[in-house]
């Protein structure tokens, strides 16, 4: 069955966002119709294709994916420059949007969950705060809020979110290729990124929204899978994101090498072997379908 799954190619949807930038939608999905499809967000910098490991092990389990794809990165048709930017506020307001607009058409009756890898799983949360009625819960994977004063050696950290604006500026887009963290970056973007990083809270240039107070609304289930040896996810970076959220039903796992057949438990080594943490997912989904299905309607 997994070989099978994992054979085929996924279905590649075409999206055209409100401003006229472009992308596809790679989409994975079981036999049969899906009950449950988490739209997936990748890393910074990381094409959508390299979750297509995941994307066939969750599959296998019965559950549906669709991998974003972040602007700026693989199949989509804009690239960072001086002349071309944009920030947090396109990403939530025109990507987003359309990707999950896309993958509730393709699978008309199933449950929609979000999902996102390190900051792919920041704006999952961000998104679900501005959309609580869109999804069903949100799995992160190797995520947490950036701020430095939740890493091992802060003042670094610090320092690097005070240079990478000016460097974005400098270059015209933060060139995360050439200096080894990230793709090659819209200069929005590492603003927005780096505003976080210093003050641990979260906002976006041209967006009027208080994160931090929807966030805080925010009731849905979500699953945090944590790498033992991700120093760019560490417990406490976890721990702060998880704060902003005091009302979701939250499950929290550690994730070891031997989880991972022996693979390194860091930020990105996970996605060679993907089986456990797929299998994770798709039990905590399944269970929190157990417990929507079983509980009384609200209200009068």
């Amino acid at each position: 069955m997994l070989n099978a799954i994992a054979a085929a190619e996924p279905a590649v949807l075409p999206l055209a966002m409100a401003d006229g930038a472009r992308a596809e939608l790679l989409c994975v999905a079981p036999d049969g119709e899906p009950r449950d499809a988490v739209l997936w967000l990748p890393a910074m910098g990381v094409p959508a294709r390299h979750y297509l490991p995941l994307a066939h092990a969750l599959a296998a389990h019965g559950v549906a994916v669709a991998l974003h794809e972040w602007r700026g990165i693989g199949s989509s048709s804009l690239r960072a420059g001086r002349r071309c930017n944009w920030g947090y506020r396109e990403l939530l307001q025109f990507d987003l949007p359309a990707g999950a607009a896309a993958m509730r058409a393709h699978w008309p009756q199933a449950r929609m969950w979000l999902g996102g890898h390190s900051l792919g799983g920041q704006l999952a949360c961000l998104y679900a705060a501005l959309h609580p009625q869109e999804a069903e819960g949100i799995a992160l994977v190797a995520s947490g809020a950036p701020y430095w004063r939740r890493f091992r050696h802060g003042a670094l950290v610090g320092l690097a979110y005070a240079l990478a604006p000016a460097l974005a500026a400098l270059c015209g887009h933060l060139p995360g290729r050439r200096i080894g963290f990230g793709g090659n970056e819209a200069r929005g973007v590492a603003t927005d990124w780096a505003r976080s990083g210093r003050t641990g809270r979260y906002a976006a240039a041209g967006m009027d929204e208080d994160f931090e107070q929807r966030l805080a609304a925010l009731q849905l289930p979500i699953l945090a899978q944590r790498l033992r040896d991700d120093w760019l996810g560490p417990a406490a970076s976890l721990d702060w994101l998880l704060g902003k959220m005091p009302h979701a039903l939250r499950r929290h796992e550690q994730v070891t090498p031997e989880d991972l057949g022996g693979q390194l438990a860091d930020h990105f080594s996970w996605m060679k072997t993907p089986g456990h943490i797929a299998a994770h997912m798709a039990e905590w989904i399944a269970a929190s379908d157990a417990v929507s299905t079983a509980s009384p309607p609200s209200g009068p």
